[in-house]
C-alpha cells in the first residue's frame, strides 16, 4: 500500500513496529534470543554521528550540541508515558566501550601513554562496572503479600491516620523509638532515620504497608525501602539496599572519565595544559584519527559533566540526608529550604548534622530490617 501510494488502514504502523520488534531476533543456543528495540540506536547512531563530527568543526560543533538535547528530548518523552527503556543503558555501556575502543586503536599507538597508565584506566573501568552491576541489583522492593495475607486497610486506619503517598509524616512512638536497618542505641543512625512524629502508610497499589521514607515507583511498580529516585542509566530504582553502589559507580566512573580525557588531551595536543587543550588546540584535526580523539574527547567531557553535576546533587542530598523523592516532594508542598543557590532543598526532618548524615549513608542495608508486631499484624 505504500509503495502504490495507497493510504494504509489505522493502526497499519503500530502493528508493524510491533510485528518488527517482535522479529528482531539472534540465533542462540537455546533458541532465538528476542533484542529490544531500544538497544540498536545507540549501537548504530553513535559511531556514526562521532566519525561524521569528526570530518569538520562546524560538523563536531552541530552534533556534539544536538545530542545532548535529543537524549534529554528522548527522556522527557519516555519519563510522561511513564515508560521502562534500555536506551540510556545501552548509551551508557556503548559509550564506555566505544571511548576505551578509540583510546586504545587512535590514542595509544601514538607512544605518548605508558603501559602503566593503560593499565590504570583500564582498572578504574573495571571497578566502575562491577559498582554498576551491583547497582542493578534489588535496590531495595519491599515484599508483595500474597492474596490472602494482605494487611487489613482498616485495621490500619483505626490506629493511626491514615498516611499519604509520600510516607513522610509521623508514627506512633513505639514505632518511632525502634531503630531502622536492625540498628540498636545510638541517636545519630536511629534518628536519621525514623525521628519522632513520622508514621508508616499504606500503598493503595502494591496493598501493602511500608516504612517511613520508602516510596512507590510508578515506572517498576513496586515500593522501594528508602527510594531516592528512578535512574534510566541503569534502568532500575536507586533506594537503601544500592544506593551506595550508585554513588561509588558515579565516582569510578568520574575518576576514569577525567583521567582518560587528561591522557588524551596530552597525546593530541602536546604541551597544554587540559583545560586550555579542550578549548584550543590548533592541531586536533590536522589528521583523521586526531579530529575523532579529539572528537570523543569532548563527548567524554559532555557527559562527565552531566553525571558530575548528578554526583554532586547525590552528595549534598546525603550531606543534609534527604533523598531525591523527599525533596521534589517538599518543592510541590513547600516546606523545605533552598540551600546552596537552590542545589539542595532541606527538609529539616531528618538532618542530624553532616557527620550522623554519612554515618547513617554508609550503615544503609548492613542488616535486613526488623519487622514490628505492627507490620505482621
Amino acid at each position: 500500500r505504500w509503495l502504490t501510494c495507497k493510504s494504509l488502514p489505522p493502526g497499519a504502523l503500530e502493528r508493524i513496529a510491533d510485528t518488527i520488534a517482535d522479529r528482531l531476533r539472534v540465533p542462540w543456543f537455546s533458541g532465538a534470543v528476542k533484542i529490544n528495540v531500544s538497544l540498536v540506536p545507540p549501537l548504530v547512531l553513535l559511531p556514526v554521528f562521532l566519525h561524521v563530527a569528526a570530518l569538520h568543526f562546524l560538523l563536531g560543533l552541530i552534533i556534539l550540541t544536538s545530542l545532548p538535547v535529543v537524549v534529554l528530548w528522548y527522556y522527557y518523552l519516555t519519563h510522561r508515558r511513564k515508560e521502562r527503556t534500555l536506551f540510556f543503558l545501552s548509551l551508557g555501556l556503548f559509550s564506555l566501550g566505544y571511548m576505551y575502543y578509540v583510546f586504545l586503536r587512535e590514542v595509544v599507538p601514538r607512544g605518548h601513554v605508558e603501559h602503566s597508565q593503560v593499565v590504570t584506566l583500564t582498572c578504574g573501568l573495571i571497578l566502575m562496572l562491577a559498582a554498576l552491576s551491583r547497582a542493578k541489583k534489588d535496590p531495595g522492593y519491599l515484599p508483595i503479600p500474597a492474596g490472602n495475607e494482605k494487611p487489613s486497610h482498616q485495621g490500619l486506619h483505626n490506629k493511626s491516620i491514615r498516611g499519604s503517598s509520600s510516607g513522610l509524616h509521623g508514627i506512633s512512638g513505639a514505632a518511632s523509638s525502634r531503630a531502622v536497618n536492625g540498628e540498636a542505641k545510638g541517636y545519630c543512625r536511629m534518628s536519621a532515620e525514623q525521628p519522632a512524629g513520622v508514621k508508616k502508610d499504606w500503598c493503595t497499589k502494591c496493598q501493602l504497608v511500608r516504612p517511613a521514607r520508602a516510596g512507590h515507583c510508578r515506572l517498576c511498580g513496586r515500593c522501594v525501602r528508602r527510594l531516592d529516585h528512578h535512574c534510566v542509566w541503569i534502568n532500575s530504582c536507586v533506594g537503601e539496599q544500592n544506593h551506595q553502589a550508585f554513588i561509588l559507580a558515579l565516582s569510578f566512573f568520574m575518576l576514569t572519565s577525567v583521567y582518560g580525557i587528561i591522557l588524551a588531551l596530552h597525546t593530541i595536543c602536546r604541551g597544554r595544559s587540559p583545560f586550555v587543550a579542550l578549548f584550543y588546540c590548533p592541531g586536533a584535526y590536522s589528521d583523521y584519527s586526531s579530529a575523532l580523539s579529539f572528537t570523543c574527547v569532548w563527548y567524554c567531557a559532555i557527559v562527565t559533566a552531566g553525571m558530575g553535576y548528578i554526583l554532586l546533587i547525590q552528595l549534598l542530598n546525603i550531606s543534609y540526608n534527604v533523598t531525591e523523592r523527599e525533596a521534589r516532594l517538599a518543592l510541590r508542598d513547600n516546606t523545605g529550604r533552598r540551600l546552596l543557590g537552590g542545589l539542595v532543598i532541606d527538609t529539616g526532618q531528618y538532618n542530624r548534622g553532616l557527620l550522623c548524615n554519612w554515618s547513617h549513608f554508609l550503615s544503609l542495608g548492613s542488616t535486613p530490617p526488623q519487622r514490628s508486631a505492627e507490620d505482621i499484624v
